[in-house]
């Protein structure tokens, strides 16, 4: 099966998941020390293929997977028929930096794979908030960001300098590279790294639930 491109067209409303082949030993390495590779593998691959699931066939955005390593962008365990780009080389910020600049143009907005409680909702209003703000994000708890959205219009913004990754700092320091433009926040929510925000999510009932349309009839 070839590879999905970026799909062709004008202006439009991307959503782009960051995601890591969810190959064991690869993935939430963090959360693999509490609850057990296999365990964390799943979780990973579950959690991408959910979320692909919700949001993928929305019409009001197009949604592509930017994948790493580089390699694995033709491997099968991919959602089926999302677009896909690579990642590239480099730290988050500068792989996030790459999807931004490569995009056709439109508002663009970047998530993880591993945020299980993302719906459509979510994601809308982000995009609303990019109609009158140059960036948006959706902050978490410990300090980083669940999603950054830019408007790219007139132009794309570099945003990522000097960010302390897997920090309390990291939000704070690209804020700080937005000094000057209007930033809008969304509604928070949290990421799963370790053993107790997956007990979290569990007391939470948090069954990653597919939507119905995609469920397969008895």
């Amino acid at each position: 099966m070839a590879e999905p491109g970026l799909p062709a067209g004008g202006r439009a409303q991307w959503l782009v998941i960051m995601a890591k082949e969810p190959r064991a030993g690869a993935v939430k390495t963090r959360l693999a020390r509490d609850i057990g590779t296999v365990a964390a593998t799943g979780f990973y691959r579950h959690s991408l293929t959910s979320l692909a699931a919700r949001l993928a066939g929305n019409p009001r955005w197009r949604t592509i997977v930017a994948v790493a390593p580089d390699v694995a962008r033709l491997n099968t365990v991919w959602p089926a028929g999302v677009a896909r780009l690579a990642q590239g080389p480099g730290d988050l910020g500068m792989r996030m930096q790459r999807v931004f600049d490569s995009l056709p143009p439109g508002p663009a907005i970047i998530i993880g794979a591993d945020i299980p409680h993302v719906r459509a909702g979510h994601i809308a209003e982000a995009f609303s908030r990019l109609r009158s703000n140059e960036a948006v994000f959706g902050p978490a708890a410990d300090g980083g960001y669940w999603l950054v959205g830019l408007r790219r219009s007139p132009k794309t913004r570099a945003i990522f300098a000097n960010v302390r990754w897997s920090s309390a700092h990291a939000l704070k320091d690209t804020l700080a590279n937005l000094d000057g433009c209007s930033v809008a926040m969304a509604g928070e929510l949290e990421d799963v790294d370790d053993g107790k925000s997956h007990r979290r999510l569990k007391r939470a009932g948090g069954r990653i639930v597919l939507p119905l349309s995609r469920l397969k009839a008895p």
